[in-house]
């Protein structure tokens, strides 16, 4: 029988946010600190649970994970002091004498599930955002990196107190308890039905949500551009961490007769990537989701598709890796395009014009990132007009999310809410709209009884 106590936890936790201590601008930046020396101390090992779990190589492991988590922590940090303080605000002439204010504060509790594939990044990332804010944290990393969360949770143990911030390394019905339980505020990064068990869960106690989900992320070519740079650019988000990226290019909807001048540049920068094989190359996280790939290719080439890429083997069933891949000859109604790859598959599908391109994603649930390549002015503006989805690139894939200065967040579908940077502050705080009233004059005309001379001087003030 299991010792988990999810009450026990957070009512542990609520009495200490309770206490205020976490509420003080020095203890935040202190707490920020120290989890930015935990992980330069941690460095080593995160690397090689990263490399267990996920085959990632070290500079991938530090890209993708480490440096994108140290740079939330260095950008929280300078930024703190200002985003703690209170904000003047206008009054109404109306409200004469007072003053208003925005008095932000952290919400209380919250709970954060991180997801398998940026285990550390996904897990510390807001984290570091909770904690700015001032909150407790009950952290519950994917049971599906093991490796990865153990030393989350070791890495978490040696600088923070159980009350402050707790580790869970729990499986799904223990989380399905836990999430039983009131939090004021959840987390939640992950696919779209855990997402709606995640939302459902809250919906009890109306606790407020962000939702980090995902969705088929397109790629769109109209010609205009360097196709060796826009294939180099695309390979590069859809190799990274063997395809397994929310925000990964699905699929590419280019324009009719240049599917083989992409595909032969896709691959060639596949090529330059590893000039040496595939030994850095991460491998797919599981033997289920590595086979659940391999059916995909086999469904989709049952359809008519035809596989480019691999020169040998398209997989090495022993290490769990899968190829990159290009697919040509793909229709709308492949099964490739069911469902989100999360894989280095990449479909191409040709289309007649861009409106058809266009229409094609606007017909399907919103992404959670779109990629336009193209030096049409134009065509860039009609398509930000046209598409609605969570963030993007113009001419790149992926690297939008590693800005401090702009929020990551999906839209519809692909999630809800946003963090990063400023963003990240702001998700885990409640701000306050207060209005300081004079004692000294107390205006009577708001009080009864009501008159006409009143109504004109309310009408005066407000009209």
């Amino acid at each position: 029988m299991s010792t988990f106590n999810s009450k026990q936890i957070i009512e542990r936790q609520r009495g200490y946010f309770n206490s205020g201590v976490t509420r003080s601008v020095s203890f935040r930046l202190n707490a920020l600190e120290n989890l930015s020396g935990a992980l330069k101390l941690f460095e080593e090992k995160i690397e090689k649970a990263l490399y267990e779990d996920l085959g990632k190589s070290g500079m991938e492991a530090f890209m993708t994970e480490t440096g994108m988590v140290l740079e939330e922590i260095k950008y929280l940090k300078k930024h703190l002091k200002s985003l703690c303080k209170e904000k003047r605000v206008k009054t109404p002439l109306s409200q004469f004498p007072s003053k208003s204010f925005i008095s932000p504060e952290p919400y209380g509790t919250v709970l954060i599930l991180s997801p398998w594939n940026y285990p550390l990044q996904l897990c510390l990332s807001p984290l570091a955002g909770a904690i700015a804010a001032g909150n407790t944290v009950v952290l519950k990393p994917s049971s599906q990196s093991p490796a990865t969360s153990a030393v989350i949770k070791d890495l978490i143990e040696s600088i923070y107190s159980p009350e402050f911030v707790s580790v869970l390394l729990i499986d799904r019905e223990e989380t399905k308890e836990l999430l039983e339980n009131k939090f004021d505020y959840i987390f939640f990064t992950g696919s779209k039905k855990g997402g709606q068990e995640v939302m459902s869960a809250a919906a009890r106690f109306l606790t407020p949500v962000s939702l980090e989900l995902g969705g088929k992320s397109p790629v769109v070519i109209d010609g205009t551009c360097s196709m060796a740079l826009a294939a180099r650019r695309v390979a590069f988000g859809k190799v990274l961490n063997a395809g397994q990226t929310c925000v990964a290019p699905d699929y590419v909807l280019i324009k009719a007769g240049l599917e083989e001048e992409f595909s032969e540049h896709y691959l060639k920068a596949v090529k330059e990537f590893f000039p040496g094989g595939y030994d850095d190359y991460p491998k797919i996280i599981s033997a289920p989701k590595f086979e659940r790939l391999k059916g995909l290719l086999t469904a989709s080439v049952k359809a008519g598709a035809v596989i480019h890429g691999a020169e040998k083997e398209i997989t090495d069933d022993k290490n769990l890796k899968i190829y990159p891949l290009v697919l040509s000859s793909v229709g709308f109604d492949n099964p490739v395009m069911d469902e989100e790859i999360f894989g280095p598959i990449l479909p191409l599908i040709s289309v007649k014009d861009m409106e058809e391109a266009l229409s094609y994603v606007r017909e399907h649930s919103k992404p959670l990132a779109l990629y336009l390549f193209t030096e049409d002015k134009g065509f860039e503006k009609r398509v930000l007009e046209a598409v609605s989805f969570g963030g993007g690139c113009i001419n790149d894939t992926i690297v939008h999310l590693a800005s401090t200065d702009m929020s990551f967040g999906g839209v519809g579908e692909s999630g809800m809410g946003s963090y990063h940077g400023k963003a990240s502050f702001d998700t885990f705080t409640h701000y306050r709209s207060i209005l300081k009233k004079s004692v000294l004059i107390d205006l009577p005309m708001r009080y009864h009884p009501y008159n006409k001379k009143k109504k004109n001087l309310i009408e005066r003030f407000m009209g």
